[in-house]
């Protein structure tokens, strides 16, 4: 049997607005903290590193905002890209047909979990 993979408490669920998004940076024993990001828009609730695919650069343009103004896509702040909220599929931009790195997500008795990842894969 294996173990449960290490989990980090992000927030409780209803901390995150629909449709929202919120940043957040992890000393998780790395040798850098872990910056990812976390989205919501109705049924979808999804985790992702905060770099871009194109340029390795975070995403959000002001604290916490990674969607674009109509609360539709996820937008890179330096070149605009777009990418889905459900997948990190990018739709438009210099990255289009890449996606964002995808993390791990639990909901725990109405609280959000990053699933950490092994530190070879961070």
């Amino acid at each position: 049997m294996n173990p449960a993979p290490a989990s980090h408490d992000l927030c409780a669920l209803q901390d995150l607005e629909d449709p929202g998004s919120r940043g957040f940076e992890i000393d998780c024993g790395m040798a850098t903290p872990l910056r990812l990001f976390v989205v919501r828009k109705g049924e979808v609730l999804a985790a992702y590193y905060n770099r871009c695919p194109h340029t390795g650069a975070p995403l959000e343009w002001l604290p916490n905002q990674f969607l674009d103004l109509d609360d539709s896509f996820i937008q890179c702040a330096i070149h605009g890209a777009l990418f889905r909220p459900e997948d990190g599929y990018c739709l438009r931009g210099p990255c289009a047909g890449q996606s964002l790195e995808p993390l791990g997500l639990d909901v725990v008795d109405g609280r959000v979990r990053l699933r950490l990842p092994d530190s070879e894969d961070a």
